[in-house]
């Protein structure tokens, strides 16, 4: 039974992937004209199908009004039962559909050609009422469905996905839709926090620890044992930071002096320690931990020395 399951799951994907693969001459000229209709289009974009397809339509509006293209689901069922009631004279209706044929596809582009907007169908049968129907087709023929009696949606619902993302992806750059916009519609979760959490609001609520070149190293150990950050900040009369002490500087130090007495932070520091802006993104803290191979670092801005963020606190924030 293993390698029955093994195969089955291979020989899908191997046909799924066949699908995707054969999109690439789908992207043709009616493609670039239904984009370029959806950009320039003065109304919502509403995303209309049924069974399968409807659920491919909502994923579809889902990626788009993330990604700076207004729009609107409208199950094609509901459509003609007063759900139309949405469609505004500027609005452009995307239908999905694999046959193109089905009675409540016909009944919807019927009524969509009466309020005279301007219809894209995405179907898998080019010769389909559809498809004749609408200003621009986007074509996503399969040859056939993975499953094994070429009926379940499969192929066809691949590919009317994976064709909805290529028509989001080019608005979104048409649109120059940047990181800083995608965050402001995603401000909860680890991927709202790697687009907007700072370093300043990290250290901000984290122990500040500092001391100066002069301070005895006993105090020094005292003070990162204290906090709890695993190094302290050396800075000046000013706040000013001119160096760091970690843990692993104390325990290198230990190796080299028997008695500890008189030494002071001036003979351990790191003098022109790694640091970053309190503006600067969670994410690019850990892209500079990664890359120095280093655990803290000083949060410093115009050299004033503002606080500490250790990599447990990115892990804390789902940012690692």
């Amino acid at each position: 039974m293993n390698d029955r399951i093994i195969s089955i799951a291979k020989r899908t994907l191997e046909i799924e992937l066949g699908a995707i693969q054969a999109l690439d001459k789908f992207i043709d000229p009616s493609f670039v004209e239904a984009v370029k209709a959806i950009h320039g289009a003065k109304g919502r974009f509403i995303v209309s199908g049924i069974g399968k397809s409807a659920i491919i339509a909502q994923k579809i509006v889902a990626t788009c009004n993330s990604t700076g293209t207004p729009s609107l689901f409208l199950h094609a069922a509901e459509a003609i039962h007063g759900d139309s009631g949405m469609i505004t004279p500027e609005d452009i209706i995307l239908i999905i559909s694999k046959s193109g044929e089905s009675p409540e596809i016909k009944n919807l582009v019927s009524l969509i050609k009466q309020f005279g907007n301007t219809v894209i169908g995405m179907v898998g049968n080019i010769e389909s009422y559809l498809a004749k129907q609408s200003h621009w087709v986007i074509n996503t023929t399969v040859t056939k469905e993975a499953c094994v009696n070429n009926l379940a949606p499969t192929s066809s619902t691949t590919a009317q996905l994976v064709m909805g993302d290529l028509i989001a992806m080019s608005l979104m750059e048409l649109n120059n839709f940047k990181a800083t916009d995608f965050a402001k519609f995603h401000p909860g979760g680890n991927l709202g926090k790697r687009l907007t959490l700072t370093t300043g609001q990290i250290a901000q609520v984290n122990p500040k620890p500092s001391v100066v070149s002069t301070t005895s190293l006993k105090e020094v150990i005292l003070t990162i044992s204290k906090n709890r950050l695993g190094a302290a900040a050396v800075v000046d009369a000013q706040n000013k930071v001119i160096g760091i002490i970690t843990d692993g500087d104390i325990r290198r130090m230990l190796e080299q002096y028997n008695s500890i007495q008189d030494l002071s932070a001036a003979q351990v520091f790191h003098a022109n320690p790694v640091t970053i802006q309190s503006t600067a993104l969670a994410v690019e803290a850990l892209a500079m931990m990664e890359q120095k191979d280093i655990s803290q670092l000083i949060v410093s801005d115009n050299g004033n020395y503002t606080g500490i963020i250790h990599i447990h606190d990115l892990m804390k924030d789902g940012i690692l």
